[in-house]
């Protein structure tokens, strides 16, 4: 497959305002337009999965010991061959990681799940973050069909066909558990507030902690 281009992915930017934005398409994708997906968002009760998965660079990783831990977490479900929704989100994450600079990698990191692991090896993803990814910090993770199907059911974002598979954006503080997920092609602004305040929230529990110590006789 090739990569986007770059008026490839101008165009496909188009689509968060474009009435007839296509339905999740790729190889096994109907092409009939559909009416773009309905952002939303929910809070949500997340559970990570006991499994090995391989990032990009082929290292194997475990999701919540190795990337999430106590950081700030954005994370995106695509897969390569995908030619509509899967890039676009891909996209509004690209611009999310520009906006946090250099505070991912360091407080903060993005993932990219890829739904379809028979398809999408270590290489294939590597080649597909490249159109994508702005400095380090983002993972992009595959694995046996069974470590994936595991990893998704306990985020919720497990479907059984990939043509039903909705755009979803999850945002997270691992160290408090408070998760929140993002349906539809969510503006890269509210996933920056919302990280945002999550952070905001980390110092105003340390704030109160320290007070709390120093009122201590």
């Amino acid at each position: 497959m090739n990569r986007p281009t770059a008026t490839t992915l101008l165009g496909l930017s188009l689509l968060l305002a474009s009435p007839l934005a296509l339905a999740h398409a790729g190889h096994e994708h109907g092409s009939k337009p559909a009416e773009p997906p309905a952002v939303r968002q929910e809070k949500a009760s997340v559970r990570f999965a006991d499994v090995s998965l391989l990032d990009q660079d082929g290292m194997p990783v475990r999701l919540e010991q190795d990337l999430v831990g106590d950081h700030l977490v954005v994370m995106g479900f695509i897969y390569t061959s995908c030619t509509t929704v899967c890039p676009v989100v891909s996209s509004i994450m690209s611009k999310v990681q520009q906006q946090l600079g250099g505070r991912v990698g360091e407080e903060i990191r993005l993932v990219s799940i890829s739904v379809d692991p028979q398809r999408d090896d270590a290489k294939r993803l590597a080649g597909y973050a490249r159109a994508f990814q702005h400095g380090p910090g983002w993972s992009w993770l595959t694995g046996s069909p069974y470590a994936i199907s595991e990893t998704l059911k306990g985020l919720g974002s497990f479907s059984a066909n990939l043509s039903e598979h909705p755009p979803l954006i999850l945002v997270g503080d691992g160290r408090s558990g408070h998760w929140t997920r993002f349906y539809g092609f969510t503006d890269p602004n509210v996933l920056v507030t919302e990280i945002n305040r999550l952070g905001a929230r980390r110092v105003h529990a340390k704030s109160t902690a320290i007070a709390g110590q120093e009122a201590q006789p």
